[in-house]
């Protein structure tokens, strides 16, 4: 297993899914797909996201023993950096995110008596099974 850093040319945000797929060896696909999955399903992908961006220290970092502040102060600064500067496919799956949300919530509002097994529950299942067949058939190529 490599060290654990952020990385610097893998990111879409604070650089911690690539970093973390890195150590791991395995594609960052699967990685973010977990932290979104984790997000939607429990709402703590955002908060364990945010908790390894400040503490997990980025790619070549000078200082290995910055105190919190100075790390805080640093994952504003690459947060605006990334918020200016976006990689090209987070509006990607910003987008597709946005569409599935507001498809869930659109077919909630309507009150379709035969829709009612839709639930998080469900929905979260069904990213779930659909994630598992695009990364299947990603990986089989």
């Amino acid at each position: 297993m490599n060290q654990l850093v952020r990385s610097k040319t893998d990111r879409m945000i604070g650089g911690v899914c690539g970093g973390i797929a890195h150590a791991l060896r395995i594609d960052p696909v699967f990685v973010r797909l977990f932290f979104v999955l984790l997000a939607i399903g429990e709402g703590i992908g955002v908060l364990l996201y945010l908790v390894l961006w400040l503490v997990i220290p980025e790619e070549s970092s000078t200082s290995t023993t910055m105190n919190i502040g100075d790390r805080a102060r640093d994952m504003g600064d690459e947060f605006r950096q990334a918020a200016t500067n976006p990689h090209p496919q987070t509006a990607l799956y910003v987008g597709g995110a946005l569409i599935l949300l507001g498809g869930y919530f659109l077919l909630r509002a309507f009150n379709i008596p035969w829709l009612d097994w839709i639930n998080q529950s469900t929905l979260l299942a069904f990213l779930m099974i659909a994630a598992g067949i695009v990364l299947l058939f990603r990986f089989k190529k």
